[in-house]
């Protein structure tokens, strides 16, 4: 009961907070009084400066709120709330991905008079930027309350939907987590939505030999690996280079410089490279090209080839699905 009442208070007091910046700030830049103290460049930025905010409330104040609200009297019903608004969340990812330009708009003009005004009259301590963070911390807050929940709802009835909403908060926390770094690749010509979603990200050791040039596997341990940041879409694996974080706040996102891809459909995958356990292979177009990737860990390897496993595995259904009709 005390974990579902601080779920239900601190959705209200969000809510109420989304509604303050949207009133205090967003109407605020068509208010005639206020407009000549906005900068010309800021008048039609509001979208970019606030991002889906206004959707994000509308969700949560008309329909999350009072989901959390009947649950008040049937505990076990609150992990079916979060799975029955899955969908909704995903509304999410769109705002945490204009997060970096809305940063970047307001690290320019923060200290104009118009913001300094919005924030006296709402008597807010803390300036819009704090405000425009709370998204951000609600999803990571749902978490950790699910987690606490989960504690204290061993046998109850409902347990395995709890489970299943802190599953789904998680992966959507990942989710957000890999397309802010998928917006930072720079360099790449086509559209990475035609590549899918993206599953996995992170950073690894490179090494790569062609078919062609007269490197065998055995040489490779004596060349220095390249550092490469992969990105495994649903339909390519991408290799970028990592270069240095800049900025602050959520704009120290690293950018990542597209260097080539792989189609999935032409992949193959070695689980095993002799003398490291935190190495595999990937293999393309029947070993023309071999790239030994080197994970930080062991579980990071083992997550990887999960992923890559279940994009080959589901490519041979689709195929076998084909050749049958």
């Amino acid at each position: 009961r005390r974990v579902i009442n601080e779920l239900i208070e601190t959705e209200r007091a969000y809510v109420e907070e989304l509604f303050t910046v949207l009133v205090g700030y967003r109407a605020e830049m068509e208010n005639p009084v206020m407009i000549p103290l906005l900068p010309p460049i800021l008048r039609n930025k509001k979208d970019i400066l606030f991002g889906n905010l206004p959707e994000i409330y509308d969700f949560h104040n008309r329909i999350f709120l009072q989901d959390l609200g009947s649950c008040v009297e049937a505990a076990e019903r609150v992990g079916f709330c979060f799975l029955e608004r899955r969908e909704n969340f995903q509304m999410y990812e769109k705002y945490c991905q204009n997060m970096p330009r809305s940063e970047l708009l307001w690290r320019q003009f923060s200290d104009c008079t118009f913001f300094q005004e919005c924030q006296r009259k709402l008597e807010h301590k803390l300036g819009l930027d704090t405000y425009l963070l709370k998204p951000v911390q609600r999803l990571t807050k749902y978490q950790l309350l699910l987690k606490e929940l989960l504690k204290f709802s061993c046998s109850c009835d409902g347990v395995r939907e709890l489970q299943e909403a802190l599953v789904a908060m998680l992966d959507l926390l990942k989710s957000v987590n890999d397309s802010m770094h998928q917006i930072a690749i720079t360099g790449f010509e086509g559209d990475l939505n035609e590549f899918g979603k993206v599953l996995m990200q992170g950073s690894f050791s490179v090494w790569i030999s062609h078919k062609k040039g007269p490197t065998k596997m055995k040489d490779l341990a004596r060349f220095k690996p390249m550092q490469r940041h992969l990105f495994l879409h649903e339909k390519a694996l991408l290799f970028c280079k990592k270069r240095e974080e800049h900025g602050e706040g959520y704009d120290k996102t690293p950018s990542y410089s597209f260097k080539h891809y792989l189609k999935m459909n032409a992949v193959g995958i070695t689980e095993n490279v002799k003398g490291d356990i935190k190495k595999f292979e990937i293999w393309y177009s029947g070993r023309e090209e071999v790239y030994i990737v080197q994970a930080p860990t062991v579980d990071v390897k083992m997550a990887w080839l999960n992923e890559i496993r279940k994009i080959l595995t589901n490519q041979q259904k689709l195929l076998r699905g084909k050749l049958v009709n």
